[in-house]
């Protein structure tokens, strides 16, 4: 594993249904890619080989779109590193002990 990608997708909607329904099928999307993913508040998280995460990221826009969205801005954070980068159980277990909400 030598990237891990944090994906935030944000629909050109301003009805807060609509633009949860919208980024649920973005997530369900990067959910079923087979990868290691953590779902924040602000972003979701995804770990495996650079290539394959990209493909992803660039994936997420036309499946907003296809759900709806009629533009949408996305940030995306890369951590690559072709030896390794610290998995997301590494960043964020010590914080997520005894809490399965994940909540501190």
């Amino acid at each position: 594993m030598n990237a891990s990608v944090a994906i935030q997708v944000l629909p050109n909607v301003t009805d807060n249904k609509e633009l949860c329904r919208i980024v649920d099928e973005v997530i369900a999307y990067i959910k079923s890619q087979g990868l290691k993913t953590f779902v924040s508040p602000f972003e979701t998280t995804i770990e495996g080989d650079y290539d394959k995460c990209m493909e992803i990221v660039k994936e997420c826009q036309f499946i907003a779109v296809r759900a709806g969205a009629p533009g949408l801005m996305t940030y995306v954070k890369i951590d690559f590193n072709p030896a390794g980068v610290l998995t997301i159980s590494e960043k964020t277990d010590k914080y997520l002990a005894g809490n399965s909400e994940g909540m501190v």
